[in-house]
This record gives C-alpha cells, structure tokens and sequence, in this order.
C-alpha cells in the first residue's frame, strides 16, 4: 500500500509500505491483552513483608493443645501474633511472576496499533533527518507544523542520533528506535512518526 511521505519542508512524495503492518486485521482484545501485561510488568513491587516460614524462632507450639481450656494455637510464629509473620501481605518482586508477552502477540498488536494510527490519519512517515538538528526550537516547529506535538518518533539509527539532542526536552515527545518502542508506546502518544528508513526496517520483520 502506498503512503505519503514528508520531508521536512512539508513536501509530499509516496512510499510503498506492508499491508501486514499498515493495513492489519485490528484486534483489540488482543491490543487490550497486551497493554495489561505491559502495565503489569512495569509496576514496581518493592515492598516485601515476612511471611510465616520466614520468622526465625522455635516451631513449638505456645502450650499444650489440650486440656488447657484455651484455643488451639501453632507456634509464635503465626501471624495472629505480635512478631509472627504477616499474612498475605507484599512478597516483594522477585515472587511475582511476570505475564509473558510471546513474539506473536508483541508482533500482531503492534501492527494493530499502526493500522488504527493509519486509519485515524495519525501516522506520519518522514524523509530521514540528513542533517542534525541542535535548536530545540528548530524541532519544535517542525512538530508543531505536522500537528504531532504528542508523538513518538520512531527513527532510524542515524536520524535518532541528529535529533534526539534537540528533542528530548520536548514534553509529550518521545523518541526511540524500531528495536525499543512497544505497543503500549503507541497507544499512549496520539501520532506515531516514522523515518523512511525505520519503516522499512519494521517492515522487514513481518
């Protein structure tokens, strides 16, 4: 499918692009799946409590169970009392299992989330950056120009490296590589711009 493509100027010519990436079967349980997972994955799970086989001291138990009149009760070890272990409390992050996200599901999700970019006319494809760009200004402009001042850009390596000076103090803008943006990127930024040169490279994985 072919797709406008945009140099800097604002001059348009054509590129031809996938429909595996551009014109996909938009799955949004799938999309939905993801993004949970994703979420998931990135809380931060710091806080650890001891649980009851963590408490150091003896296994006996208070006193008799029988014949005292009392409840039956385990050792001080338990979490009804002061001391004991707490019971259901945080387990820190190492004892929380990560969702897994397989390949299929990163790949088909990301090429839904493109589609519907597409299809909404959020999806910008530019001429890669030849030349760096210092001014934050200069940069600014030319989102602002593209009505993408919330956006991930995702770049080729070369045009990452002659703008990414200039644009990362840009709120509401991000910018990355085809190797590190997920699905969850481009549902959380309204337009998704791509460099020729990244496209292609995206391309070549599906």
């Amino acid at each position: 499918m072919k797709l406008n493509k945009i140099n800097i100027d604002g001059k348009k010519d054509t590129i031809e692009v996938s429909d595996k990436i551009i014109s996909a079967k938009i799955n949004n349980k799938l999309i939905s799946s993801v993004l949970y997972k994703t979420n998931a994955n990135y809380k931060g799970r710091k806080a650890k409590t001891k649980q009851k086989n963590e408490i150091k001291g003896s296994t006996s138990k208070i006193y008799a169970q029988k014949g005292t009149g009392n409840a039956r009760h385990a050792s001080k070890k338990a979490p009804i009392f002061v001391g004991g272990g707490i019971a259901h409390g945080p387990k820190g992050e190492l004892n929380y299992k990560k969702r897994k996200l397989n390949k299929s599901e990163k790949k088909l999700s990301i090429a839904s989330l493109i589609t519907k970019k597409n299809k909404a006319n959020d999806l910008i494809i530019l001429d890669d950056f030849q030349k760096e760009i210092l001014k934050t200004k200069e940069i600014n402009s030319i989102l602002i120009k593209f009505k993408a001042k919330n956006s991930i850009i995702i770049a080729d390596k070369k045009s990452k490296e002659n703008i990414f000076k200039s644009a990362r103090n840009i709120p509401n803008v991000k910018i990355t590589d085809v190797n590190h943006f997920s699905a969850y990127d481009l549902a959380k930024f309204k337009k998704v711009i791509f460099t020729e040169t990244s496209i292609k490279e995206l391309e070549k994985r599906y």
